[in-house]
């Protein structure tokens, strides 16, 4: 079977690519010109090779066309696509301006599922996007080595009430918290900016707590963190990292648990119920 691979920034594409073809998938990859890395380029030239077609972000038309060409019929989004980009120089396409028109707001959840509704229609159909990195997941439970104080565990209840509040209303998926007050929170600057925003406004002592939406959709903007949250958490002086179990793609686990226990950082995974 072939796949497509829409890659944004960081590891996350390579990751899903090394994935697809251990079970034994061809992939093709469109590459937003954008945001993903020049070593796709490498990783895609090596065996068994696969196709690369860089596009502009605005080019759905041609995404869609090029994974149908090679006879993609299921695609997974991965890496960041930084959200401000719609407020950039960035020209859509006649196929993506025709959704956006549709939209009452441009926020993620409603920018991104008007392209998966498009690629649907046009016979491309998007995959939950941890499809193949089901192991990299977050564990319920302590994933550092050092156990939450009291103060934090207090910290991190209030932060999870704001946090699931945040996300619900798709703004952003991580707040930053201190002494059961919000210091600050994410919108589209990404996770890392917010924590060296909370840094300067707060100093040491801040709990970081990232969550996916109440209503997840699996097929994009997964929350995900590795070892340069922890380095922007130790610039920052902050303490706790919390992320939603199960929800979380956690990269690079190991290098992330020394970082952290390096730096004093109590990282967790916050199990949340299952709903019938």
């Amino acid at each position: 079977m072939r796949i497509g691979l829409i890659a944004g920034n960081g590891t996350f594409p390579f990751l899903v690519l090394d994935a697809a073809r251990r079970l034994g998938h061809d992939v093709t990859i469109v590459a937003v010109q954008e945001e993903a890395s020049p070593d796709l380029n490498a990783a895609a030239a090596r065996e068994p090779r696969a196709d690369i077609v860089w596009l502009s972000l605005g080019q759905l038309s041609k995404c869609i066309e090029t994974l149908r060409a090679a006879g993609a019929t299921h695609a997974v989004m991965a890496g960041q696509v930084k959200h401000v980009k719609i407020f950039s120089s960035i020209l859509p396409d006649r196929l993506l301006l025709s959704a956006l028109l549709r939209l009452r707001s441009k926020n993620t959840d409603a920018l991104i599922s008007a392209v998966a509704d498009v690629m649907r229609e046009h016979g491309v159909e998007l995959l939950d996007s941890t499809a193949f990195l089901t192991p990299l997941l977050a564990r319920p439970g302590r994933i550092a080595s050092r156990p939450l104080t009291g103060p934090e565990e207090s910290d991190l209840a209030f932060g999870y009430t704001m946090a699931d509040a945040i996300a619900g209303l798709d703004i952003g998926q991580t707040v930053v918290v201190k002494d059961a007050a919000v210091v600050a929170v994410e919108a589209m600057e990404g996770t890392d900016a917010v924590i060296a925003r909370a840094g300067r406004l707060a100093g040491p002592g801040t709990r970081v707590v990232k969550v996916a939406k109440p209503t997840q959709d699996m097929r994009f903007d997964v929350p995900v963190v590795g070892v340069p949250t922890v380095q922007a958490m130790r610039d920052a002086g902050a303490t706790v990292l919390s992320v939603d179990a199960g929800k979380t793609l956690v990269f690079d686990l190991q290098e992330l648990i020394r970082a952290a226990d390096a730096a004093g950082i109590a990282v967790v995974g916050r199990g949340r119920p299952t709903t019938a």
